[in-house]
């Protein structure tokens, strides 16, 4: 698998090419717009980070050049600061990704290993419905399987449930009374706290920052959601 990284900072390039390479990925790193772009029309790849704030031909513009000559690669944008109109401007010209800086090498591992999954799933024209991908977490449905940034977390039959529900209703806040009526299959009621204690186990078992949790967020006096 060939991986076109373009960013200007020489540490986040490096960094990245040897966690790559340690997946055996064949790694093509550039610094400059100009160098980027003659490896795309020279190159076959199999997919592309793009740094956003870069000199020259920005990230958005890489991205769009690539779309224009008709190459359906992921392309994962990163950048030091994400705005919704940026999001929506990228994934408009055909972003798959985006990553935030600073960041986990390890999570751009997992993100380029689930974009590649995804791509090849879509080329081959199977379904991808049983899977569900959210920033390194993946959530197998048919299989019962979890992992996080390729390993697999041990979660009970509830605590995967939970999650699972949580994350096909990505962005919506679900109460306390609706997680536990849709897992459990009983009535609920306002002394149980059964739902807290099992969010705490799950955010145990993600690695979760209690003060600043990365899936499970807690909306006060609402419920709780994956964004």
């Amino acid at each position: 698998m060939n991986v076109l990284i373009l960013d200007d900072e020489k540490e986040i390039t490096d960094l990245l090419e040897v966690y790559l390479q340690n997946e055996n990925y064949n790694i093509y790193k550039f610094y400059t717009s100009e160098e980027a772009i003659k490896c795309i029309d020279t190159v076959k790849l199999d997919i592309a980070i793009l740094d956003i704030m870069i000199e020259g031909k920005d990230g958005f513009e890489i991205c769009g050049y690539i779309r224009k000559k008709g190459l359906k690669f992921p392309i994962i944008m990163v950048t030091a600061k994400i705005e919704d109109n940026d999001k929506i401007k990228g994934l408009t010209i055909g972003a798959d990704d985006y990553i935030t800086k600073p960041f986990n090498p390890l999570e751009v591992v997992a993100r380029v290993k689930s974009s590649l999954r995804r791509y090849k799933l879509y080329n081959e024209k199977e379904s991808s419905e049983d899977i569900i991908e959210i920033n390194g977490l993946v959530i197998n449905k048919t299989k019962h399987k979890c992992l996080l940034y390729e390993k697999e977390i041990d979660l009970t039959p509830i605590e995967f449930e939970i999650l699972l529900y949580l994350s096909i209703n990505r962005g919506k806040v679900i109460s306390s009374e609706e997680l536990f009526e849709k897992v459990w299959k009983e009535k609920y009621f306002d002394s149980n706290n059964t739902v807290m204690v099992h969010i705490r186990r799950i955010r145990e078992k993600l690695g979760e920052d209690t003060k600043k949790p990365k899936f499970i967020k807690t909306v006060w006096g609402v419920g709780y959601k994956i964004e």
